[in-house]
C-alpha cells in the first residue's frame, strides 16, 4: 500500500475528488497518508481533518533559504512515508532537489492540454483567461509527472472539454473541473498505485489490462 501526499494552498477541490475516490474505493494501492498546505488558512486542511488524513501547514516565509525548505519538505515526506506526491493548487516552487528525490513520483494536474496554455505564469484563471483570448473552441486537463521544466514532464493523461459561446475564466474553469480535472487526477493516482504506469524515453506509458 503506497502512501500518498497531497500538496495544497487553497479550498482543495482536487482533494475532495481524490477523498471521494477513495471513500468509493477507486483507489486500490494506495492511500492518502498526509496533506502539506503552504497556507495556514487554507480550507484543504479541513477537508483533510474531515476525511481523517494527517495535515501539516509548511510555510516557506517560514525559512531562510531554498535549501532549508527543501530539507524540511523532505523530512515532512520521509516521516509518512511517502511514496507519491500529488499537486493539487500547490503554489510554492517545488525545486530541483525535492524533484529529483522523487524522480517520476510527483504528478501535477493542469488546466489545458499541455502543450497549450502551459509553463511559467500559467496558472489558476490565468489559464482559462488565455485559452478564451486566443478563440480555441476546446480546452481540456493534463494530469503529468513534474520534472526541472515547469508543466514540461511526461503527460499521463488529458481530456479535452468543449469551450462554449459566452464562457467567461470562471465558468470554463469550473467545467474543466468537473468534466476534467476531477476525473483525471484520481484515475492518474490509481494508475500509478497499481504499478501500471512507466517513463520510457521521457514517454509515460500507461500499461494495459
Amino acid at each position: 500500500m503506497l502512501n500518498i501526499a497531497v500538496l495544497v494552498s487553497g479550498g482543495g477541490t482536487n482533494l475532495q475528488a481524490l477523498i471521494d475516490a477513495q471513500n468509493n474505493a477507486e483507489i486500490s494501492g494506495g492511500k492518502m497518508a498526509l496533506v502539506i498546505s503552504s497556507k495556514t488558512d487554507a480550507f484543504a486542511l479541513e477537508r483533510a481533518t474531515k476525511a481523517g488524513i494527517a495535515a501539516e501547514v509548511l510555510l516557506r516565509k517560514g525559512f531562510s533559504s531554498q535549501q532549508e525548505y527543501d530539507e524540511a519538505l523532505l523530512s515532512l515526506l520521509a516521516r509518512y512515508r511517502i511514496d507519491l506526491i500529488v499537486l493539487a493548487g500547490f503554489m510554492t516552487i517545488i525545486s530541483n532537489t525535492v524533484i529529483q528525490h522523487y524522480e517520476n513520483r510527483i504528478i501535477n494536474v493542469h488546466p489545458a492540454l499541455i502543450p497549450s496554455f502551459c509553463g511559467e505564469g500559467f496558472y489558476g484563471l490565468r489559464v482559462h483567461e488565455a485559452a478564451l483570448a486566443k478563440g480555441v473552441k476546446v480546452t481540456g486537463a493534463t494530469v503529468h509527472f513534474v520534472n526541472e521544466i515547469c508543466d514540461g514532464g511526461p503527460i499521463i493523461l488529458q481530456k479535452a472539454v468543449e469551450v462554449i459561446r459566452g464562457d467567461t475564466p470562471e465558468t470554463l474553469q469550473r467545467r474543466v473541473m468537473e468534466q476534467a480535472e476531477w476525473k483525471l487526477l484520481p484515475k492518474a493516482v490509481a494508475l500509478f498505485c497499481e504499478g501500471k504506469i512507466s517513463v520510457e524515453n521521457g514517454i509515460a506509458v500507461i500499461k494495459e489490462d
